[in-house]
């Protein structure tokens, strides 16, 4: 029975980090639609230099080409199951122009994921720079 529970666990934890990885290539391919219903209307996204944006925020500078992201590399990914939340730990290497500055960045990232009526929806994000 323990075995059972376990994979159930880590099928859970590989299905949100695929979320995860898609959200990322959502925002690569300016997919606003997929990348907007995976995100929750309260959701906090914590730049590496310390710039908070909200949801809007965060789509209207995509958007707009204030901030464009070419390539994501998510280099390891860890999940966290909790009651009707999960935590993603991850590290990756993120190619990204803003203000049409590029810059290459290698980031540790942290995504706070709820469950709200049947679906998978980013809450927060924050992430640092290694480099």
């Amino acid at each position: 029975m323990t075995s059972l529970v376990a994979m159930s666990q880590t099928a859970q934890e590989q299905r949100i980090i695929d979320l995860s990885k898609k959200k990322f290539q959502w925002m690569i391919a300016m997919n606003f639609d997929s990348l907007e219903s995976v995100l929750d209307d309260r959701m906090v996204f914590i730049h590496s230099n310390g710039w908070p944006e909200t949801k809007t925020e965060f789509i209207n500078d995509i958007k707009s080409g204030k901030l464009r992201y070419k390539s994501i590399e998510v280099v390891e990914a860890s999940a966290r199951m909790y009651q009707g939340s999960a935590v993603i730990i991850g590290r990756g290497k993120f190619k990204v122009a803003l203000d049409g500055k590029d810059l290459d960045l290698e980031l540790k990232y942290t995504e706070f994921y709820i469950q709200k009526n049947g679906k998978w929806l980013l809450a927060s994000r924050h992430a640092n720079r290694l480099q």
